[in-house]
């Protein structure tokens, strides 16, 4: 058995976990997770993404989500950011080190990483 003072602080941790991953902020990470992404990898770039965005202190602005199937299953795992003001940018054949540049990137500085993205993956 837990004490009160160790399920409160589980609590805790596990309210950060969730306030990253909800909210209706102004920039939004979905990754797909449904089968074809799971296997392809999309856990640990989800992870990498929810990792990055506990760092940066932009749980506030940012929030980081899952959905089911995004359709391009050839492409997985694919990633697609919505930030306000923008289009949805789709990155696509992500892993966790593409993720992280990602989210330094584009995230925090705003700049597209264009050779992840869909356009430049089809090719």
């Amino acid at each position: 058995m837990k004490t009160l003072a160790e399920l409160s602080a589980i609590r805790d941790r596990m309210k950060n976990k969730i306030a990253v991953r909800e909210g209706s902020n102004e920039t939004r990470i979905v990754v797909g997770m449904a089968t074809c992404g799971i296997a392809a990898g999309a856990r640990p770039v989800l992870n990498a993404f929810v990792e990055e965005l506990e760092k940066s202190g932009l749980a506030g602005e940012v929030s980081v989500s899952q959905t089911g199937c995004i359709g391009m299953c050839r492409f997985e795992p694919i990633v697609e950011v919505m930030r306000a003001g923008e289009e949805k940018t789709t990155y696509v054949k992500m892993t966790p080190e593409k993720a992280r540049e990602v989210f330094e990137k584009h995230i925090k500085g705003g700049k597209i990483v264009t050779e992840y993205t869909k356009a430049e993956g089809l090719n």
